[in-house]
């Protein structure tokens, strides 16, 4: 690509000068958008019947999956459980979407917005709200209930849409994507999954794979050179969104509206390491990047440990 008439600086673009990395990568996905962009009223068939034989989800990704309680269930128990666990994952989903809308919005706030950046981060925008309405048909569409995060981490993400500025907060929206990509690119590949939920993957996983571009690029310029204090403050804060985040990925509630003994099935799902090592090694691409740029360390590993991402 040849050299554009702007360049970014703390102001914003100047006329005349060579351009910047960051403008560069927006251009380059915002042709992508152009040419490979979906819109889910469309592209996926909501009228579609919901198959009584086919999974929620990736059965393998079942939080009880390759346990006692697993073992006991018929296949129908199964199958309304992934529903469940799919309906929550993509509850969860929404809401993030819902504040990473909020969060770019308030960073191009003060931005050029005749920057390809600020373009960019506008078309990511109108993505994720195709995106939500899109979780939120596919929820209603396979019968299930809202489910979504547990109140008090609901409330807390206000809390984020508010105040997280900066690395952590692109790093935060980065890995929440990854950690639902891991998930959905099985989902869209497993011809034992309910058609809408490999439809909904589908679209989420290619439009994604922007976004966790654009995000990525941002968290590696915006840490460069970073003191070791602000590293510390970063690392805590992308630790502590990527904690919550997982842990809010399937509700409590999914077991019991799915039939089963809630505490039984909590206690077992805890304790599942085949869960937790497919959560592990499907995280691994996305722990080496946050350890790249200076965001695994200290207190941090705690909490990619206790949610199995280390």
């Amino acid at each position: 690509m040849t050299a554009s008439l702007t360049r970014e600086n703390s102001k914003g673009f100047v006329p005349g000068l060579p351009i910047s990395d960051r403008e560069d990568t927006a251009r380059r996905l915002l042709a992508s958008s152009a040419r490979k962009s979906y819109d889910p009223v469309i592209e996926v068939d909501w009228e579609a019947p919901i198959p009584d034989d086919k999974f929620g989800m990736t059965p393998e990704w079942s939080t009880l999956y390759g346990t006692a309680l697993w073992d006991e269930l018929t296949d129908e128990q199964r199958i309304e459980l992934t529903k469940h666990e799919a309906a929550s994952v993509s509850s969860v989903g929404l809401w993030f979407e819902v504040l990473l809308m909020q969060m770019l919005l308030r960073d191009v706030y003060d931005r050029d917005k005749y920057s390809s950046h600020v373009q960019f981060a506008l078309t990511e925008v109108a993505d994720e709200c195709r995106h939500s309405v899109m979780f939120a048909r596919a929820g209603e569409r396979l019968g299930m209930p809202g489910y979504g995060p547990p109140k008090y981490i609901h409330q807390l993400g206000r809390l984020w849409g508010h105040y997280f500025r900066g690395a952590n907060a692109y790093a935060s929206v980065m890995a929440a994507e990854e950690i639902l990509d891991m998930m959905q690119r099985d989902f869209m590949r497993d011809e034992r999954v309910q058609p809408v939920t490999r439809a909904v993957s589908r679209i989420h996983v290619l439009e994604e794979a922007r976004h966790i571009r654009f995000a990525r690029e941002e968290v590696t310029r915006r840490l460069t050179g970073a003191s070791r204090a602000r590293l510390a403050f970063e690392r805590i804060q992308t630790a502590v969104v990527v904690y919550f985040v997982v842990k809010s990925m399937i509700h409590p509630a999914v077991y019991s509206n799915a039939g089963l003994d809630r505490d039984r099935a909590l206690a077992e799902a805890k304790g599942n390491k085949h869960h937790h090592d497919k959560v592990r090694k499907s995280g691994a691409k996305l722990m080496t990047f946050l350890d790249s740029v200076g965001l695994v360390g200290g207190p941090s590993k705690i909490l990619y440990k206790k949610v199995h991402l280390l």
